[in-house]
C-alpha cells in the first residue's frame, strides 16, 4: 500500500490537477481521516461563527437591492429600466448566498433565526421554497454526483453518464444530443423551473410550514409583478420580468455548473469515506477577489462540501489546510480557473453524449 500511495503521490505532483484515479485515490488517503483534518481546522477557529462579516454582507446585499428598487422608480416607464432588471436579477442571485449559508447553519446556529433568513430571501426575495431547497440540498451534500443518490443530477435533463439516456423523451433527447452547448442556452430557464418546484412543492404537502411558505411566495409574486406592471408599460414589463428571470437564473447556472460536473461520478451504495467523497466529486475555481463575490464562497467547493456549516469568509483559508491535508496523502485536489471550469464542463459533456452523436446509445446503455 505504501508503494501504491508513493505512486499516486508522485502522479500528483508531476501531473497536478488533471491527475485523477479514483481507485487509486482509495489506496492512496487509506491514512487520511476526516477527523485529524477536522482537528485541524477548528485549531485554526475557522469553524466558528462570523456574525459582524454577515452583518457587512447582509448590508451589501441590502443596499443593492434598495439601490436597484429605488433607480427602477426613478427611472419610471423608461426602456432603460432593462438594465434595472438585469441588476435586480444579479442581486436575487447574491441574496441567495445569504438563504445557502442560513441552511446551512453557517450564519446562525440556532434553527429560528435561520429559518427566518432563509424564508425571507429564498422566499420572499427570489420566489423560491427554502423549505425544499433544504432537503434538495442536504441530499445533495451526503451523496454528491452519485446518479442513484444525489437530486441534483436526478432532476437534469442533460445526462452525466449514458445509461442515463433510454429515459430520456421527445425533446429532452435533442438536448442531449447538443448538451455541450445546450445546458448553457437552457440556464435561462434556471429561474423559471426553480419557481415551479416551489408551487409544486407547496400544493404536494411535502413541505413543514406549507402556510408560512405559501404566503411569502404569494407575496413575492404579488408584489414583484404588481410593481412591474404599475411602473411600466406592458410590453416593457413584460420584457422586464423576462430579463430579470434570465439573468438570475443564468446566474444561478454558473454558480452550480462547475462545481460538480465533471468530476467523478458515482452510482449505487456509496464506498467512499466522507473526505474522500467530497474531494473527489468537487472542483474549485481558483480565488480572486471578483471570483469569490462572484460564487459567494462556493468557488472554494471542496472546502464547502467537507465543512458545510463553515462561515464563508473562512473557506479562503480553509482552502490552505486541506490543500496541504491532501498532497499530504495523496488525494487529487482539483482547482482551475475561471474560464477553465466551464471548459472542464463543456468537454465532460460532450464526451458523455458522444454516443448518442455516433448513434451508439443503445448499445452503450
Amino acid at each position: 500500500m505504501q508503494d501504491r500511495k508513493a505512486a499516486v503521490a508522485t502522479a500528483v505532483a508531476t501531473q497536478g490537477a488533471d491527475f485523477y484515479d479514483p481507485v487509486a485515490a482509495s489506496f492512496a488517503s487509506a491514512g487520511a481521516r476526516f477527523p485529524e483534518l477536522s482537528e485541524r481546522v477548528k485549531a485554526a477557529g475557522l469553524l466558528d461563527l462570523r456574525p459582524v462579516a454577515y452583518f457587512f454582507a447582509l448590508s451589501r446585499n441590502l443596499l443593492l437591492l434598495l439601490g436597484g428598487l429605488a433607480a427602477f422608480v426613478l427611472i419610471g416607464d423608461s426602456w432603460w429600466n432593462l438594465a434595472i432588471a438585469a441588476l435586480l436579477g444579479v442581486s436575487g442571485a447574491q441574496s441567495a448566498f445569504m438563504w445557502h449559508d442560513a441552511g446551512h447553519k453557517a450564519m446562525f446556529r440556532g434553527k429560528r433565526a435561520a429559518t427566518a433568513m432563509g424564508l425571507l430571501h429564498a422566499n420572499l426575495i427570489n420566489g423560491v421554497s427554502y423549505g425544499w431547497w433544504v432537503t434538495h440540498h442536504n441530499r445533495h451534500h451526503s451523496f454528491p454526483n452519485n446518479l442513484d443518490l444525489d437530486p441534483d443530477i436526478g432532476r437534469r435533463t442533460i445526462i452525466f453518464d449514458i445509461k442515463q439516456y433510454p429515459s430520456r423523451r421527445g425533446r429532452q433527447k435533442l438536448v442531449v444530443r447538443y448538451q455541450h452547448v445546450l445546458f448553457f442556452v437552457l440556464l435561462v430557464w434556471e429561474s423559471v423551473k426553480i419557481h415551479r418546484i416551489a408551487y409544486k412543492a407547496l400544493t404536494g404537502r411535502t413541505l413543514k410550514q406549507p402556510v408560512v411558505e405559501g404566503t411569502l411566495l404569494l407575496a413575492h409574486a404579488a408584489i414583484f409583478l404588481t410593481s412591474v406592471f404599475l411602473v411600466l408599460s406592458p410590453v416593457k414589463a413584460i420584457l422586464f420580468v423576462v430579463i430579470q428571470q434570465a439573468v438570475l437564473g443564468v446566474y444561478f447556472g454558473m454558480i452550480f455548473a462547475p462545481n460538480h460536473k465533471g468530476m467523478e461520478i458515482r452510482d449505487g451504495e456509496e464506498s467512499l469515506t466522507w473526505l474522500e467523497r467530497q474531494v473527489l466529486t468537487s472542483r474549485n475555481i481558483r480565488p480572486s477577489w471578483f471570483v469569490d463575490w462572484f460564487y459567494g464562497g462556493l468557488n472554494y467547493q471542496i472546502e464547502h462540501h467537507l465543512f458545510p456549516a463553515m462561515p464563508q469568509m473562512n473557506l479562503g483559508r480553509c482552502r490552505v489546510i486541506v490543500r496541504d491535508y491532501c498532497q499530504e496523502y495523496g488525494i487529487p485536489y482539483h482547482e482551475v480557473g475561471f474560464f477553465a471550469s466551464y471548459r472542464e464542463v463543456a468537454g465532460f459533456l460532450y464526451e458523455v453524449s458522444a454516443p448518442v452523436r455516433r448513434g451508439l446509445a443503445g448499445q452503450s446503455a
